[in-house]
């Protein structure tokens, strides 16, 4: 709590502390932004978007080196900005930091090594933010969507900020609401660290087997 004003309180959960002090703690977008903009104290880091979307590639080797508070905040704040379904944002992340609570997610994530990150990011739906006239069945597809735009923008700020991460999509559903705590539907898990060795993007299939004129 400031001690400027002691009726304004933190917006961010507990446990989680950005590495940027606020000086006003109730406004979100003011934090967003000041994450988002505040200088980068590595110079080997190459942001430029283009250069991030060819250079990205999945790992599943980490070191153990940590990783740094202010780039968990940009990862953060990156998936806050995802375009969402009537911008409802409709999903929610669970950033775990429990080591028990990382071994349990290997065992829901069909026992791959790799969950076990530095960090790992549990996306879960969330369709009850999305207030649309639409039928359960749409409004949990709007979610879905919201929280996988989420993760893509998490991945992509983690590579552009010298890290690596890997996509995990088989888990089990019912497992994870249990680890975690939750009766959110998770999406997926995103496990970011820095790898232990540096590789370049993979081969692409040719644009005339992804595009279709119509």
């Amino acid at each position: 709590m400031s001690k400027s004003n002691p009726k304004e309180t933190r917006i961010w959960p507990k446990g989680y502390v950005p590495s940027k002090e606020m000086t006003s703690y109730d406004n979100r977008n003011n934090l967003l932004t000041t994450l988002l903009t505040s200088k980068i104290p590595e110079k080997n880091v190459n942001t430029d978007l283009f250069y991030v979307m060819s250079t990205r590639r999945s790992t599943r080797k980490f070191s153990s080196r940590q990783v740094e508070q202010w780039k968990i905040d940009k990862i953060l704040a990156a998936a806050d900005t995802a375009p969402t379904a009537g911008n409802f944002q409709g999903f929610e992340i669970f950033y775990v930091k429990d080591p028990k609570v990382k071994e349990k997610l290997v065992e829901a994530a069909n026992n791959q090594p790799y969950v076990n990150t530095p960090v790992v990011l549990v996306f879960c739906m969330n369709p009850d933010r999305v207030k649309l006239n639409f039928p359960p069945e749409i409004l949990a597809k709007f979610s879905i969507q919201d929280a996988t735009l989420a993760a893509a923008y998490s991945q992509l700020v983690a590579s552009a900020l010298g890290l690596s991460s890997i996509w995990i999509g088989m888990i089990d559903e019912e497992k994870i609401k249990v680890t975690i705590g939750t009766k959110l539907r998770p999406s997926s898990l995103l496990c970011i660290g820095y790898p232990e060795l540096k590789r370049g993007p993979k081969s692409r299939r040719k644009l005339k087997d992804l595009i279709h004129v119509v």
